[in-house]
């Protein structure tokens, strides 16, 4: 690896690609492609070295992101001020809330505790730790979210799929799951899970876990793989 490569930084690989700090991979991948058409060895005006710094580029920004892209929430809410000094508080992430757990609380005198949470737990529901009374509050943690008793999270889908229709199998925080995509479901741009939400716990039902389907052009993705492949080729040559 040359030292140019070595000095790369995201905010170069980001004027190279033409994409701003808050470029989603659809974006990004679209970027890429039309940029690496531009530079790539067969065409006239490129070149080996250009072609591998936009990869390096492109490489670069792919790796910054979470290696969960696909799942798309917005970022986790704050709790208000008041709230957050609440010593009989205890905000749970919804993974805690669908499988329990341990979660660290600390109390008005200052002592650390180890809680171990059970799954099932809601927002409103009361945890007793010893003589102390506890209130839950079940926080999104950018890749799943709470509704009631559901589970909600975000899948980017080929279009060509939501188009079409069929099944495919979808990693989520809860393990692998395989859904159906019916035209009805495109539509919607929704798939549900029955009873793959938080269990049952006391008055509370067995909740679903909400797929939100949103579409992209895995096509580029894809071209970009080829150029990709291309370029070893032409870089071993």
């Amino acid at each position: 690896m040359s030292g140019a490569d070595e000095a790369m930084t995201a905010r170069r690989a980001r004027e190279l690609l033409g994409v701003g700090a808050k470029a989603t991979p659809a974006e990004l991948r679209r970027a890429f492609r039309v940029a690496a058409k531009t530079v790539h060895p067969d065409r006239a005006g490129g070149s080996a070295e250009a072609f591998h710094r936009m990869v390096a580029a492109y490489e670069l920004l792919r790796r910054e992101r979470p290696a969960r892209d696909r799942f798309i929430q917005p970022p986790v809410a704050q709790p208000p001020r008041r709230e957050a000094a609440d010593p009989n508080l205890l905000c749970i992430t919804p993974l805690i809330a669908f499988r329990g757990g341990e979660v660290d609380h600390r109390t008005p005198e200052g002592r650390r505790l180890r809680i171990k949470a059970p799954p099932g737990l809601r927002t409103g529901d009361r945890l007793r730790v010893g003589d102390i009374v506890l209130r839950i509050t079940v926080r999104g943690d950018g890749q799943l979210m709470v509704r009631g008793d559901d589970l909600w999270l975000t899948l980017e889908v080929d279009r060509r799929l939501l188009e079409q229709g069929g099944r495919t199998r979808l990693e989520t925080p809860l393990g692998w799951r395989e859904i159906w995509i019916t035209k009805k479901a495109a539509a919607r741009g929704l798939v549900r899970l029955p009873e793959e939400g938080l269990p049952a716990r006391g008055r509370h039902r067995q909740g679903h876990l909400f797929v939100r389907l949103q579409a992209v052009e895995e096509t580029a993705s894809s071209a970009a793989r080829t150029l990709l492949r291309r370029f070893a080729a032409a870089w071993a040559a």
